[in-house]
């Protein structure tokens, strides 16, 4: 079975994928940090060679054993007051220095996490292009994979983000959520499909160009509105007794608020992927994790 080196382990999407890979028997490599919060992972970290980057050299992790292809997960969102030259750092800096060794020492395959965003809306997006850009610049020396993410939902997420906070506010019994009007679009996509998507393009990579591109979502667009209601009503259903109001149009939407974002699944349901996992039996399984 093929060895897969796998960066971002410890994060939610990294964690899923971590889990599902050593379900289908593969022997996994992870990079994190020794300060890295292990929590999402700590009952898989007996079946993982692991390496903390701050303390050895990404190279040390492919001298051990011939790696057939990375799994690049690991990214800052920005979220937590980084500074520009640190989102870059993690975004484009550490992705070079993975995508250095995997050709180096001969990998097959490089699969990235990219982003729907548009390039110039943030640091984060920003950082993600300019690296996928260097992925398809040295192409020609390591197949590239690079998988384009919309808004994924699920177990394990981080509290920060949006859904999480949601819940968390309800489970809280605030009075009141203030919210914007929620006219923005967005393709809201349960962490098992995502998953799904690089399972499958890990399996059919030899059938793939040097490099190719898939967008990651449902193809359904949900304005943020119909979204926040399906969870307050999933919700409701294990907590009749909620109370908490939803607050739309309280906060006033974000300048440069992006309203929608263009999803083509297309090439990936052409490879035999399809969503399996519908939105209210998604927020069901998620907020019966949190109760």
């Amino acid at each position: 079975m093929k060895h897969v080196l796998l960066t971002g382990a410890t994060g939610f999407l990294g964690s899923h994928l971590l889990e599902a890979l050593l379900e289908l028997g593969y022997k996994m490599t992870i990079l994190k940090r020794s300060t890295s919060d292990t929590w999402r992972i700590d009952h898989l970290l007996d079946e993982v060679s692991a390496y903390n980057v701050d303390q050895v050299a990404v190279d040390e992790a492919f001298k051990a054993t011939k790696v057939d292809a990375v799994i690049h997960t690991a990214c800052s969102y920005g979220r937590h007051g980084q500074l520009a030259h640190e989102v870059v750092d993690t975004n484009l800096l550490f992705g070079l220095k993975v995508l250095d060794a995997a050709t180096f020492f001969n990998t097959d395959t490089f699969f990235n996490t990219d982003t729907l965003l548009p390039k110039y809306l943030n640091a984060y997006s920003l950082s993600k292009k300019q690296f996928a850009e260097w992925l398809k610049q040295r192409s020609h020396e390591i197949k590239v994979v690079n998988l384009k993410l919309e808004h994924m939902y699920g177990p394990r997420d981080d509290q920060t983000k949006f859904v999480p906070w949601l819940i968390s506010q309800l489970q809280q019994g605030v009075e009141r959520i203030s919210l914007t009007e929620g006219a923005q679009k967005r393709d809201f996509i349960y962490i098992d499909d995502v998953v799904s998507a690089y399972t499958l393009t890990l399996l059919k990579a030899e059938q793939l160009p040097a490099y190719m591109e898939f967008d990651v979502g449902t193809g359904q667009l949900t304005s943020v509105h119909d979204f926040v209601v399906a969870i307050y009503e999933a919700y409701q259903k294990l907590d009749p007794n909620t109370e908490t109001k939803l607050g739309f149009g309280d906060v006033p939407m974000r300048e440069g608020e992006m309203m929608t974002v263009g999803v083509d699944n297309k090439a990936l349901k052409e490879l035999g992927w399809n969503v399996a996992t519908r939105q209210t039996e998604g927020l069901e399984k998620l907020i019966k994790v949190f109760k």
